[in-house]
């Protein structure tokens, strides 16, 4: 028979094992359900901006936050950013077509962690390239910071906000566009993709129609449902996918969000036109 000291001490270990189990829960949880769409509600509420996720956003801290695991020690894989500021440029209203739909173009980030390049659909979804490539030569992107990881369920790394914070908009929102494009088979985004984040709840029609300028590249083959505009796919720089998503993420109590461990900043965005 155990003794008491000898009990006391598997309770002590069997309790620490369950701690350890919701922290892990809530974690995983956390970076699920905040998945494409950024922000904290309450925030967002007062804005008159409700955020969604492909499932409901319910925002805010876990219980457990506070006991969430640090950021992991491995080193940042990414370079200083450029010197800069992010931008606080919005517009009252979607710019004007501006596009050629008959060619072809091709974006240029260049982060902290490397180039990326990928083209773009210009015949297939010509307002979000419009958009895009309008933000694009405003400097919009310059100097901001890529605000969410998600590598838990979905393999996604969100970026387009200046303010840092999965709340920012440029002010106007753009239509959602090729939502049947074939790529997009059995609700798999593909690895490559970069695709629209909005506010759509699935359930109100009236939370469609909600891109601006936050965008997901995709990394690794992701189940999500077709309500995110794609709009281009990488020609370069999945290996820098790789090294971000590889240090890994951790949770932002400030923002609701799972944020790179690696300090992924576009320095500048380019458009060129082929």
């Amino acid at each position: 028979m155990a003794s008491k000291d000898q009990r006391r001490r598997q309770l002590a270990r069997q309790k620490y094992a369950r701690q350890q189990q919701r922290r892990t829960e809530n974690v995983r949880r956390s970076k699920h359900r905040n998945v494409v769409v950024a922000g904290v509600v309450a925030v967002a509420l007062a804005a008159g901006l409700t955020a969604y996720a492909s499932t409901a956003l319910t925002g805010g801290r876990d219980s457990a936050d506070d006991a969430a695991p640090a950021p992991s020690a491995t080193a940042d894989p990414c370079a200083r950013p450029a010197k800069g500021t992010p931008s606080k440029k919005t517009w009252p209203k979607e710019p004007a077509m501006a596009l050629d739909t008959s060619a072809s173009y091709t974006a240029e980030l260049a982060t902290t962690c490397g180039r990326i390049t990928f083209t773009m659909d210009a015949d297939k979804a010509p307002h979000t390239v419009n958009s895009f490539a309008f933000l694009a030569d405003q400097g919009y992107f310059d100097h901001s910071r890529c605000h969410r990881l998600v590598d838990t369920g979905i393999y996604v790394l969100q970026c387009g906000d200046p303010k840092g914070t999965g709340q920012g908009t440029p002010g106007y929102t753009i239509p959602d566009e090729n939502l049947k494009a074939p790529r997009i088979k059995g609700n798999v985004y593909p690895a490559g993709t970069i695709a629209m984040a909005n506010r759509y709840n699935g359930k109100d029609p009236k939370t469609r129609n909600t891109g601006g300028s936050q965008f997901f590249l995709v990394y690794q083959d992701s189940q999500l449902p077709p309500n995110y505009t794609p709009f281009g796919r990488i020609t370069g720089g999945m290996d820098v996918l790789k090294k971000i998503a590889e240090a890994g993420s951790h949770p932002d109590p400030a923002t609701g969000n799972t944020a790179p461990n690696a300090t992924v900043v576009i320095n500048k965005a380019a458009i060129r036109k082929t």
